[in-house]
């Protein structure tokens, strides 16, 4: 159980938790983009298990859609010799300033920001720039490398067969709680009292799965 609205901040102290009881990390992590970041992805990394965690915008990048947006930094080159980036009019856009931001967790993630210098007269300026006098990216240059290794990973035989396997594994027991036992929301406040009822909810939900197992098993020794 987590306070937290989002999904994002949650994959680090939940993992945590496993340590406080003495469980080892797995060595891999499946999970849905809701918490693909740059934070989880790094905290992953260094504790040698291996991400199979799609980020926010994983899915959309293989439409045709997103790749026709030319103000997309995913559709731009990197000129890593100049640190520059190169939009889809051959456009440079030109180094600024880096700034920190601080995750709820602690971590420091480092923005680079870039701005093109010869947007005027540009065909593209309306729908790239978005109606601005000149286009400005902040991109974190090792989240980009980070996601070209998760687009890598996931895009294997390997990797692909894991994810598929995590919808049928996960989402199967969503749909049961949610929708088959009508648990939409707490009813209680409080940590304390809702890990409770969460708890409750969990032992029911195992008991429906080991009561027809059992009733399968009689099925099959069942004399016709």
């Amino acid at each position: 159980m987590h306070q937290r609205a989002g999904d994002t901040g949650c994959l680090i102290p939940h993992l945590q938790e496993l340590e406080k009881y003495g469980r080892v990390l797995p060595k891999g992590v499946i999970a849905d983009s809701g918490y693909g970041s740059e934070e989880n992805y790094a905290f992953l990394e260094n504790n040698n298990v291996e991400a199979f965690i799609k980020y926010s915008t994983f899915d959309k990048e293989q439409t045709r859609a997103w790749k026709n947006q030319v103000g997309r930094i995913e559709n731009m080159e990197y000129d890593e010799d100049l640190d520059e980036w190169i939009c889809a009019a051959g456009k440079r856009l030109i180094f600024q300033y880096e700034n920190k931001k601080k995750t709820e967790n602690g971590y420091i993630s480092h923005k680079r920001n870039y701005r093109c210098v010869d947007c005027k007269g540009c065909p593209f300026q309306e729908s790239c720039a978005k109606g601005k006098e000149t286009k400005k990216i902040q991109v974190s240059m090792q989240n980009q490398e980070q996601r070209k290794e998760i687009r890598e990973r996931l895009s294997t035989e390997h990797g692909d067969k894991l994810y598929r396997k995590r919808k049928s594994d996960v989402e199967s027991v969503y749909g049961q709680i949610k929708h088959n036992r009508q648990f939409r929301r707490f009813y209680l406040r409080g940590l304390s009292k809702t890990k409770v009822e969460w708890g409750l909810i969990c032992i029911a939900h195992n008991l429906c799965k080991w009561a027809s197992k059992i009733n399968q098993n009689e099925e099959n020794y069942q004399v016709g």
